[in-house]
């Protein structure tokens, strides 16, 4: 939607269920480690904190309430962040695994992919000669023969039993037809404005880290929607990151940064934090004469329910 004041919202995605812990020794963990984390981005100017969670004695992605509960109260408690849960989870959790939680917290926002994909990451496997943790190789390079599940049914389910408590949703859009699965479901009256997409871009399955791509998602999310009608952000994963998100800033959308998308901070150089990423994006927009938007800023701008509305 329009928002004549250009302030720009930051999400950070802290950990999510893609990269392994033998890629970066900076990747958080532990439920301890992703709530530090969480919270020093929100006070570097994350408005927005995206949520996965991992088992904290492997590192390895899991569903579990239990493991939840260890880090998303103690971020709600300690920042005013919109705090936005997963749906997605990992290739390798069924529907009812990647809802236990959501469905529990009834979050202000969750994470909602718009299709099916051949989400990977395994030609990386090559890239790394010593695999801290035995789970991790084959998870990699498994991926070559994984798919990423949300059929239209998997997504009304979401959309009605998650809607329905008032979570509205970050749409992860990996493709151009990712937009038109979305009207879809505007057209069924499933789905109202304000829409925020997330135009996911470097993912092999997806599309192509290309600025014309990205040129294209924003015509089309114009022509499916009427640019009042929602906000746009981008994710650049790896070392597309920095330059497509201010790319995203500068055609009137929204960024996002995080471990999730990428361990690096520079060329060759690994992030140690979050919050690291944060504050150079942040930087960057300031230098450029953006204003950065809060998070009451975020929950206007998006129509959110409130963060009094959540019982994680």
């Amino acid at each position: 939607m329009k928002d004549t004041s250009r302030k720009v919202i930051i999400s950070c995605a802290v950990t999510g269920a893609t990269h392994v812990p033998s890629m970066s020794e900076h990747l958080p963990l532990t439920p301890a480690d992703i709530r530090d984390q969480a919270i020093e981005a929100a006070e570097a100017g994350a408005a927005i904190i995206h949520l996965h969670a991992r088992d904290p004695e492997d590192g390895r992605p899991t569903p579990s309430p239990d493991i939840f509960r260890r880090f998303v109260p103690a971020i709600a408690e300690a920042t005013d962040a919109v705090i936005n849960i997963t749906t997605g989870g990992s290739t390798r959790m069924t529907l009812e695994e990647r809802l236990a939680y959501p469905l529990l917290a009834r979050p202000e926002m969750c994470s909602l992919n718009m299709g099916s994909m051949n989400f990977s990451i395994h030609p990386l496997a090559a890239k790394i000669s010593s695999w801290r943790y035995g789970w991790e190789k084959d998870y990699v390079e498994g991926m070559e023969d994984m798919i990423f599940r949300n059929t239209f049914k998997d997504i009304k389910r979401i959309l009605l039993e998650l809607g329905g408590h008032g979570t509205r949703f970050e749409f992860e859009c990996y493709d151009l037809g990712h937009l038109y699965n979305l009207a879809h479901f505007v057209d069924e009256g499933l789905i109202k404005p304000p829409f925020f997409i997330q135009s996911v871009f470097g993912i092999l399955g997806g599309m192509g880290a290309d600025p014309e791509n990205m040129t294209v998602m924003r015509s089309t999310a114009d022509r499916l929607f009427g640019r009042e009608n929602y906000h746009f952000s981008v994710l650049g994963a790896g070392r597309h990151q920095m330059s497509l998100v201010t790319m995203s800033a500068i055609m009137g959308g929204n960024v996002r940064v995080g471990l999730e998308d990428s361990v690096y901070i520079a060329k060759g150089v690994k992030a140690e934090s979050n919050a690291q990423q944060v504050r150079k994006i942040r930087r960057i927009l300031e230098e450029l004469s953006f204003e950065i938007a809060t998070p009451a800023d975020a929950r206007k701008m998006l129509g959110l329910k409130g963060a009094d509305t959540v019982t994680p």
